[in-house]
């Protein structure tokens, strides 16, 4: 594979012998692969998910919520594993026709509502329990701003920016080049924002910061890519007080425990179907 004289063809034609980590899973098509329903828990939240830095953003919001007291926001958390293909089956296509995660279930209402896409469950959940999502015209513009400006950022820096820096098979300087230039402006637009607010949209906490943690705060916290000092993440200051006040959180850290398969044992609770979970089911505990 030579990435200095690849010539495009007229019609591309999909090789996927040369997809490199995620050869198996990605594909130029859509729909499942196989027939298999999905299971269902105790709770009305189904969430359907892995611990991936968009997994992490729903169950981050829903543990802050049970952190409030909200207990309707009490959840079962289906662990879907992309390497194997599981958000190619019939059921997970039909919660989200997309095939990725997160994707959620609400069963508390008749016929249960389907909501796909992080930054769409993050707006459901926040508007249906009326927390992290400011009521105010203002308040509440802003957070989306933010939310949506993830939204649009967050695929340079993982897509982008990760997979050419940490996982594609050959490394390419004109691609890190260009993805590290770009993560590192989204870096400076944080920094800028946060030297002036203790929170991305304001003051207060909202779904702006969990929907942007599980990526920003990750990477300069050198939690993914190992590429803390490659960025020079010590040189956006606020961007790091930001990020470990949020790592501070129970909520922030036990929702990044959920349906994780990577990293310490004691940090991986591969399903969650009760808070009690935590205590019982981690990783560490399961095998012991």
């Amino acid at each position: 594979m030579s990435d200095n004289h690849y010539q495009p063809p007229k019609t591309w034609t999909w090789d996927q012998s040369g997809g490199g980590a995620f050869a198996n899973i990605n594909r130029p098509i859509s729909g499942p692969t196989h027939e298999k329903a999905l299971p269902s828990g105790k709770h009305p939240l189904q969430l359907y998910s892995l611990g991936t830095p968009n997994g992490q953003k729903v169950t981050i919001l829903l543990e802050e919520l049970l952190e409030l007291g909200v207990s309707e926001a009490e959840y079962d958390a289906w662990l879907i594993r992309i390497g194997e293909g599981d958000q190619f089956s019939s059921g997970f296509v039909d919660v989200n026709p997309n095939s990725k995660i997160p994707a959620l279930s609400d069963h508390s209402v008749t016929p249960p509502l389907r909501v796909f896409e992080s930054g769409s469950i993050l707006v459901y959940l926040a508007e249906k329990f009326g927390h992290f999502l400011p009521k105010d015209l203002a308040g509440r513009t802003e957070t989306l701003n933010w939310l949506f400006w993830l939204q649009g950022s967050a695929p340079f820096l993982g897509g982008g920016f990760g997979h050419f820096y940490h996982y594609a098979p050959v490394k390419i300087e004109y691609a890190i080049n260009r993805f590290t230039m770009e993560a590192k402006r989204q870096l400076d637009v944080l920094d800028k924002q946060l030297a002036k607010h203790k929170f991305v949209a304001g003051d207060d906490y909202t779904i702006a910061d969990m929907a942007i943690w599980p990526w920003y705060g990750n990477v300069v916290l050198g939690n993914v890519y190992d590429a803390a000092e490659f960025l020079d993440a010590g040189s956006y200051k606020n961007v790091l007080r930001w990020a470990n006040d949020v790592a501070a959180r129970p909520g922030v850290q036990r929702g990044r425990m959920v349906n994780r398969t990577n990293g310490p044992l004691n940090e991986q609770l591969h399903e969650r179907h009760d808070a009690s979970d935590f205590d019982t089911q981690t990783e560490d505990k399961r095998s012991s």
